[in-house]
């Protein structure tokens, strides 16, 4: 009898650090949902920034084939008009990937891509470079999710800063323009930010159908602003709606590997071996999109991509490109399947 009191003891206690370490991963998240940020001060207005990156009226947008990985993002940049573009001598930068998870990428961005990026910068006169994000509220806090992913360590030792949303003051904006996500709170470090560069990569989303540069904002607004997003069935306006809040000066956008169906923390995953850059979150996305469709996997991209909802809205919104005829397309590489993939491109964003 003894034994067997002893044996129940020790099963009710696996069973209690079992519940406790459930409850840690799964339940203790949740209070993100419903804390409001801190020291939130609401704010006048959104800050706006012109496309310099453009050509006869045009946004340009770059697809370059991977070798060097540094040598890639330098000349997809380099393609739509080159760092010096952004004038970034003595400048502070802030860098935005996608951290929304704790898993690798293309989930999440590829680390030596934040790594190229943060080197490119500081090679083009950045006095400061500080990569920040915040996210999901089942992997926060986002200084794990950074740490798993393997982001945190790239871009400190590329000699950037690290900054993890949740921890730091906000502001309050109210966009005119929104009909779905009147109000919405920011980091004010993104809302002062001398220059912003956003790093999204290419993947499907069972809930917002893509997530790409549009959606790499989601990562800006705090959790009780999530929760209202995730929850309504405008979910793909309300993420067109909070790129009113800021203006990215550039996007590079990680295609190293794209997720084509499922999403968004696993999936079908391709090794697309691709970079691409411009100043236009609409024209990017549209060019992204088209690379999703090409595998033909993800049923939700089969139409048109002028039609998703996220971008019909971005396009009311003004946040990019109205149509093909606002986009050029230039690319860089070799291989007969990284050709095939840019004509593939060039015709998508047509149809």
């Amino acid at each position: 009898m003894k034994h067997m009191d002893i044996k129940r003891r020790a099963l009710i206690s696996l069973a209690a650090l079992l519940g406790s370490a459930l409850a840690y991963k799964y339940l203790y998240p949740l209070r993100y949902f419903f804390l409001t940020p801190r020291e939130v001060e609401e704010v006048v207005s959104s800050r706006t920034k012109q496309n310099v990156f453009i050509h006869s009226s045009k946004s340009i947008v770059s697809v370059v084939e991977v070798g060097d990985l540094k040598e890639t993002v330098k000349n997809a940049v380099k393609l739509i008009g080159g760092f010096e573009k952004l004038r970034l001598k003595g400048k502070e930068v802030l860098v935005k990937p996608n951290v929304n998870s704790d898993d690798p990428f293309p989930a999440t961005t590829n680390p030596e891509v934040v790594r190229a990026t943060v080197e490119l910068l500081y090679e083009a006169g950045a006095r400061r470079v500080v990569v920040g994000d915040m996210s999901g509220i089942y992997w926060l806090p986002t200084r794990q999710s950074m740490e798993k992913t393997g982001i945190a360590k790239a871009a400190l030792e590329a000699g950037a800063e690290l900054a993890f949303f949740e921890e730091e003051e906000w502001v309050a904006l109210a966009p005119p323009q929104a009909n779905y996500l009147k109000s919405f709170s920011i980091p004010r470090r993104v809302y002062e930010a001398e220059v912003l560069i956003s790093l999204p990569v290419i993947k499907t989303h069972r809930y917002a159908t893509y997530s790409m540069s549009l959606k790499n904002f989601v990562g800006i607004i705090s959790s009780v602003d999530r929760r209202k997003l995730h929850t309504s069935r405008y979910m793909e306006e309300m993420i067109a709606e909070i790129n009113l809040a800021a203006t990215p000066d550039l996007i590079i956008m990680d295609g190293t590997r794209s997720m084509v169906a499922g999403g968004p923390t696993s999936g079908s995953v391709k090794e697309t071996n691709i970079i691409l850059a411009s100043g236009d979150r609409v024209a990017i996305d549209v060019a992204g999109l088209s690379i999703v469709k090409s595998f033909n996997e993800w049923e939700r991209v089969a139409k048109s991509v002028w039609e998703q909802r996220q971008i019909k809205r971005a396009v009311e919104l003004g946040l990019g490109a109205n149509s093909c005829e606002e986009i050029e397309v230039v690319s860089a590489g070799e291989s007969p399947a990284f050709m095939r993939l840019v004509e593939f491109i060039k015709r998508a964003i047509t149809e």
